[in-house]
């Protein structure tokens, strides 16, 4: 039995290098124009890929070689995307150290609604206080405390998504009333919101580092891990699936995803020459695994690794969206569906529909 993969774009700036908003077709100038983004998700939406990434943070975002900074609100660009879009997943990032769990909670239950089901949480947090000068000592907390404070954060988002029974007779019963006294913050119980069409809409965690794949384990239905071969991705895989099992959690309901930069061109020599021309611009993050070839050579990557098992699918930055998205969809999909390695069109309404994952049931719910 053939396995599908899965497929995530990562629409955050012009593509997955600073330079990207230089290249011909990348139009700069419409970086922060919503319509555009609505152009590129519809794009991603016509293959039907798994969901589309909008990155955030309080950091600006300079580059070497210009002035552009900044970045839409991930949650409100997610918001404004939900009713103009269907299938498609959107996955925002919403921070845990500067923006109280219940806020986190209800932004992200609002997209659900307001998507019928296809909102996803990608967790986020902040280390560096140069990076946010005005948001006060937290930001200073070294990565494993602001991992582990994202942690407790996860749980409480978790909690505010179940304290809505619907399974309650009176409407007056339905409310579960969630206070928190934690390690690192504590909170009284806000205003409830109605649970999320998805019940839990899927979180997703970058498994960066081993108090965030910890992290995964307890929390997360996808995690991006950043590796630059095969037997990495392999090990990373492993790892977080050992870290779902030690969580008390079925491995096989928790997606591992591979982040990667994709250059691709009618041949290897022409992906190449435009990889090293943005090299040359603003160069290139070493971390991640980058792909430059053709489209046939990444759908028989995909079907590898999908195949031997050493990840579950990829999470892509195109190098230039306006170039390398239309080729992922309109080239690598259409080859990955002939080889029986990717679906032919969204198998539900929901995101937990399009990752295979289970229903989550509600912690709260009325048993008889």
């Amino acid at each position: 039995m053939s396995r599908h993969a899965h497929l995530g774009i990562d629409l955050s700036d012009t593509g997955a290098h600073a330079a990207a908003w230089r290249d011909h077709g990348s139009r700069g100038q419409r970086l922060f124009d919503a319509a555009r983004l609505l152009e590129l998700v519809t794009v991603a939406q016509r293959g039907a890929l798994d969901f589309v990434v909008f990155d955030d943070d309080f950091a600006l975002h300079p580059s070497r070689s210009t002035t552009l900074q900044g970045r839409l609100d991930a949650a409100l660009v997610a918001a404004r995307l939900a009713p103009r879009t269907t299938g498609i997943g959107l996955v925002s990032t919403v921070g845990t150290t500067h923006t109280a769990a219940a806020h986190v909670a209800k932004a992200v239950a609002t997209i659900d609604h307001a998507s019928h089901g296809r909102a996803g949480w990608q967790v986020g947090w902040d280390t560096r206080i140069d990076d946010v000068p005005t948001a006060g000592p937290r930001s200073s907390a070294v990565q494993s405390a602001a991992v582990a404070a994202a942690a407790e954060a996860a749980g409480v988002v978790g909690r505010h998504w179940d304290r809505w029974d619907e399974s309650a007779e009176a409407p007056s019963a339905r409310r579960r009333f969630v206070a928190h006294d934690g390690v690192h913050f504590a909170a009284a119980p806000p205003t409830a919101a109605p649970r999320p069409p998805q019940g839990r809409p899927p979180v997703v965690v970058r498994a960066d580092s081993p108090a965030a794949t910890e992290l995964a384990g307890r929390h997360a239905d996808v995690v991006r891990v950043r590796v630059t071969g095969p037997d990495e991705a392999a090990q990373a895989r492993a790892r977080v699936r050992a870290a779902v099992a030690a969580a008390g959690r079925d491995p096989r309901d928790v997606r591992v995803l591979v982040d990667t930069h994709l250059v691709v061109g009618p041949d290897r020599a022409s992906a190449q020459a435009r990889h090293e021309m943005l090299a040359e611009l603003e160069g290139v993050d070493a971390g991640t695994l980058s792909f430059v070839g053709t489209t046939a050579g990444f759908a028989e990557l995909v079907s590898t690794w999908v195949d031997d098992e050493i990840a579950d699918g990829f999470v892509v930055r195109p190098s230039s969206v306006h170039t390398d998205l239309p080729a992922l969809v309109d080239g690598v999909v259409p080859l990955l569906r002939a080889a029986d390695r990717f679906r032919l069109g969204y198998p539900g309404a929901t995101l937990r529909d399009t990752l295979g994952l289970p229903l989550a049931a509600a912690r709260y719910a009325a048993t008889a």
